[in-house]
């Protein structure tokens, strides 16, 4: 894991924060409302995302390319449902000490 943080919208990951820094996850939509973008993994051996910087003295527009790409993303997939019973251990016979 990259063990930084996630920014989620509509359960979507649209971002991450690394190093003080704000990652994009890229989408075509993404890149069409920034227009020219700067890339770079957010993490090593993680794929490039767009670093926004500008962005983030402008709420409206970082509001908006967070909706963008959060439009843009699939829709998770469902999570399978955990079994709630719990697996019956026999406990074994112990000898009486004498």
């Amino acid at each position: 894991m990259f063990g930084e943080y996630a920014l989620y919208l509509d359960r979507k990951v649209v971002a991450l924060i690394c190093d003080d820094q704000l990652f994009l996850k890229p989408t075509p939509e993404g890149k069409a409302y920034l227009g020219k973008v700067s890339e770079a993994p957010p993490y090593e051996g993680a794929k490039n995302f767009y670093l926004l910087s500008a962005e983030l003295d402008d709420p409206e527009r970082l509001r908006e390319v967070l909706q963008v790409t959060a439009r843009a993303l699939p829709e998770p997939k469902p999570k399978r449902a955990r079994s709630r019973s719990v697996p019956v251990v026999k406990a074994k016979k112990r000898k009486a000490l004498k």
